[in-house]
């Protein structure tokens, strides 16, 4: 357990000791790898590939030459979001609001915002990819229990971007193809933890800035990512895959706030079966952050102003959070048309995707349920995300 104490000077204050939902560490949810369970280890394949293993960018299909997203704008959601949102800037009285808190009482909201662009290429010689990510990730979970003042809605939010760069080469064995893949990301950050009580939230048009002035932490990090993928029998009708990635190494030096991005190791296996009737087929399972490095982060805040006063991070080791398992149903695959149904289970909950691309305009669609909480207790978020993207 690690103890940071963020305003050493409210410890005499009275305080109320609150766990946010929390989910594992992440940067970027492809939709398209997010329908097929989240497994992406041992498959790659997509310049977001690196951000689960990145020697997957070995895997981008040579020929397509240069793969160019120009525009890669992705919307998620939790079901009920917008209701939430609706009620709670529609309620304008202290009583108003308190309905609508006890309404949602002790669910989960998310709500992100994504744009991942970035220029990959597979070359004889090796494959590169050159991306910018820019997002905003929102969290709010309304407390049946917290005080009038301080603690009714609590929430863990961040707007962050950077530079991702990744390379990966192959190379040829006795025993088979190996991939070697380096990623290195540069990320930035604002990040906001704290609850907001009514005096916050009644009449109030602009919580967005209430969270800034009382919130707001910049932070900045350099993360070091290695992977490898093994083919053993390439030529075989199953194409087998055996992926291993280490991400993050060194931490990225954010782990005081949200948005922390812990070293994880992460492992999985992948067949591509040739069958007919299916342009292609992809079976995977991976299992993420062998060694438990994701935490749950407990806050204990002052009751009267929902300030922080400290907070304690525990070691979650549910490995059914840690599972992810996927197919891929690839059913038409043009120079102008293409179009792939995906299912599968993520953190022991199912998921579906659908991709398609009509010339250089691509339309992706997935659902999938995150499990936040403290470990013991669980709150599904059931999530939706649409991305339109501009590439070829």
């Amino acid at each position: 357990m690690k103890k940071k104490i963020i305003l050493s000077t409210l410890l005499g204050a009275t305080t109320s000791l609150m766990a946010l939902g929390a989910e594992q560490a992440f940067l970027y949810k492809d939709p398209r790898i997010m329908g097929m369970g989240g497994a992406n280890v041992a498959v790659g394949g997509y310049s977001s590939s690196i951000f689960s293993n990145p020697a997957g960018l070995a895997s981008i299909d040579k020929k397509n030459g240069y793969v160019v997203d120009i525009l890669n704008l992705t919307l998620s959601g939790s079901s009920g979001f917008g209701d939430f949102a609706n009620d709670i800037s529609n309620a304008n009285t202290e009583e108003e609001t308190v309905k609508v808190l006890e309404k949602y009482a002790g669910d989960h909201f998310h709500g992100g915002v994504d744009n991942y662009s970035a220029v990959s290429y597979n070359g004889d010689s090796f494959a590169w990819s050159v991306g910018l990510l820019a997002s905003a990730d929102t969290n709010f979970e309304v407390h049946p229990n917290g005080s009038t003042n301080g603690g009714l809605l609590e929430t863990t939010s961040r707007a962050y971007g950077g530079v991702i760069l990744g390379a990966a080469k192959e190379y040829e064995t006795q025993i088979g193809r190996v991939d070697i893949g380096v990623g290195l990301k540069f990320i930035t950050q604002k990040s906001y933890e704290g609850a907001l009580g009514l005096s916050d939230l009644v009449g109030n048009d602009d919580i967005v800035t209430t969270l800034k002035d009382k919130y707001e932490q910049t932070s900045s990090g350099i993360g070091l990512d290695l992977g490898a993928t093994y083919h053993p029998f390439e030529n075989s009708m199953w194409h087998p895959a055996f992926g291993l990635s280490v991400l993050n190494i060194g931490d990225m030096g954010m782990d005081n706030y949200y948005g922390q991005q812990p070293t994880t190791v992460n492992i999985g296996a992948s067949v591509t079966p040739e069958v007919p009737y299916l342009d292609k087929l992809v079976l995977a399972i991976d299992y993420v952050d062998l060694f438990n490095a994701n935490t749950i982060r407990i806050y204990n805040y002052n009751t009267a102003t929902g300030e922080i006063v400290s907070f304690s991070d525990y070691t979650d080791s549910d490995a059914i959070k840690r599972l992810r398992i996927g197919a891929g149903f690839g059913i038409v695959d043009t120079q102008y048309f293409s179009t792939q149904l995906n299912v599968g289970l993520y953190q022991g909950a199912y998921t579906l995707g659908l991709d398609m691309a009509v010339s250089i305009l691509k339309l992706n669609f997935a659902t999938y349920e995150e499990q936040v909480g403290t470990g013991s207790v669980d709150i599904p978020d059931r999530r939706y995300v649409a991305q339109l993207a501009i590439g070829w």
